[in-house]
Parts: structure tokens; sequence; C-alpha cells
């Protein structure tokens, strides 16, 4: 039923059971049959409206009924006009409808972001707007981890390879993205596996990997390459085509791992097992096709070959 009152205001009463609206249709009724016959009364201005066809055939009957035993004066003292529609079940079944099409469709938090509504955020987001909104071509996140690793976590056994706990690091990923200030000396950033599982989290969830997929492939090629030198040359030559934000977080990353392997008697990490943890979060084909057991040791080899031989990759005329 939807009730309409003289001042405007508008009730829906809504059952999938026919009785029980018949039984609030009743006492609507005989509460307004019980209303004072003062004439003066403002409700008497208020007729009641044809009930329209009802979604029950006894519903209809019953109502239909009861309307026509009133006499013309009580009908026209109704207090409210009621309406039941028959087509109640097709209107929800409408409203479902449009429910479900509106949570499909729904934006994704990348247009959203991308239409400005929501504003990007650390993790998530693509490395050179980053780096664009901090005006640095390293994400600060990215520093303020390895600084506090090679602080208090070079020596510790299996840094990197060891999970820190899943709930204390989305903690602090829900710090950074909502720009909190953090300091990664606090107590509960004591474990330092949490920070480590939290910089991994960082180059998992770019959009893009810090080796971008149009170079992949190249680079694949280039470790294919059976003289060391000329497999060395290849990739430095491709690292220095990189886009400043990914050359140069790269290089911080990896030099920053090559004093993990430097302590390699203590922490237990080589080359070879920074290689297996790394090489498949930095690096990634766009479309997984093919072998994947394969590209997963090109991702190690690459990884490694960056780690054995980073100042020879990494080196400028300048330095």
């Amino acid at each position: 039923f939807q009730i309409t009152t003289v001042s405007g205001n508008e009730f829906l009463l809504q059952s999938d059971i026919d009785f029980i609206i018949l039984d609030w249709f009743h006492a609507i009724k005989n509460a307004i049959d019980r209303l004072p016959k003062d004439s003066s009364c403002p409700s008497r201005n208020l007729e009641l409206f044809k009930i329209q066809r009802s979604s029950s055939t006894e519903l209809l009957s019953h109502c239909d009924s009861d309307i026509k035993e009133q006499k013309p004066e009580h009908r026209k003292s109704l207090m409210f006009r009621l309406h039941h529609s028959a087509s109640d079940t097709s209107d929800k079944n409408r409203v479902k409808s449009r429910l479900k099409k509106f949570i499909t469709r729904r934006p994704s938090l990348k247009t959203l972001q991308e239409k400005g509504l929501i504003k990007d955020q650390i993790f998530g987001s693509h490395l050179h707007k980053v780096c664009e909104r901090e005006n640095s071509t390293v994400p600060w996140f990215v520093k303020q981890c390895i600084e506090a690793v090679e602080k208090r976590g070079l020596d510790v056994d299996g840094i990197y390879r060891v999970s820190g706990n899943l709930a204390t690091i989305q903690k602090l990923r829900f710090i950074v993205n909502q720009e909190e200030k953090l300091n990664l000396d606090d107590s509960q950033w004591e474990d330092i596996h949490v920070v480590t599982g939290a910089l991994k989290m960082f180059f998992r969830e770019l959009p893009e990997p810090l080796f971008p997929y149009s170079f992949f492939e190249r680079f694949v090629e280039a470790i294919k390459k059976q003289d060391n030198n000329t497999r060395i040359e290849a990739v430095k030559s491709l690292v220095q085509k990189l886009p400043p934000p990914n050359r140069d977080t790269m290089k911080v990353l990896f030099g920053h791992l090559t004093k993990i392997v430097a302590k390699a008697s203590k922490n237990l990490m080589s080359t070879q097992s920074l290689g297996i943890v790394f090489g498949p979060t930095l690096l990634r084909a766009e479309n997984e096709t093919g072998n994947m057991a394969i590209h997963m040791v090109y991702q190690n080899q690459i990884a490694e070959l960056m780690l054995s031989e980073y100042s020879k990759i990494f080196s400028s005329e300048e330095d």
C-alpha cells in the first residue's frame, strides 16, 4: 500500500503475503472509520482513491466490497488515500535488476582514480604517478623501507624470504595509503619481516612491473645470450632505456640487495635466493602465454644477473 496524507507525506507498506496486506488495509480503514465526523475537520476533504487491480484476486474482491459497503459520507471522511498496485512484484524485480546492473557496472578503482574521484594511493598506483606526486624518481616508501632494513635487518636469517605477519603488513599498507606519518622505527614495526613484506607487496601490486611489460621480451632475449660480457652489455643497454622512475628505483633496489648478498654468511640469502624471491615480483609478461616455468627461470636469471653484475650494469661514464 502507498499511503499519502493530506500534507503530502507518503508511506509504503509492502509484503509478499496477501493476507497480511489485507489485514493492514482493514486496520487502516477501521482506524479511519473511528475518526470524528466533524465536517470542519480538514481530513474530510480527502477521498479514498480507487484501488487499482491487486496482485491477488482475493484482495481485490475484499477491498472492493469493503469500499462499496461504505456509506458515501464515510467514504468522503477517510483520512488517507490508499494504493496497492499489481505491479509491485514486477517493480521489485526491476529494482533488483537495476541494483544488479549497478553493482556489475560500478566503476573500478582505476576508473575512479583516472576521473579524480578517488585520490591515487601509494600501493596499486603506477610507479611514474607515485614519483610525479612526490617529485622524485624513487618512491619515498621504497627508500624508507630500504633504510630500515639496512639499519636492522642485514644480519637477519632469511631476510626477504621469511614472510611477516600479513595482518600487520596490511596495517602498514593502510597507513601508507592514507598518507599518515610513518615511522618504521616504531615498536609496532619491530618485526623487520613486516617491512620487507610490505616492500615486496608494493612492487607486486604495481599495475605494471618495475621491468615494464614492453621490455620483458627484450630482457629475456638479452639473458639468453651465451657470452657473459655480451649479456651484461645487452642488459645494461636496456636499463639505460628505461623511464627514469623505473631505472632509478631499480638501481636503488638492487644496490640495496647487493648489501644483503654481502651478508649472506649471516642472513643465508645468496644471489640465487634473492633472484627466486624478486624475479617474478619485478618482471613478468603482460600476457602469460607459453611455458610459465621457462619464464620463471628467465625471471630469476635476470634478477640474479642484475645483482651479480650490479656495478657493471648500473655504471655510467660519470661514475
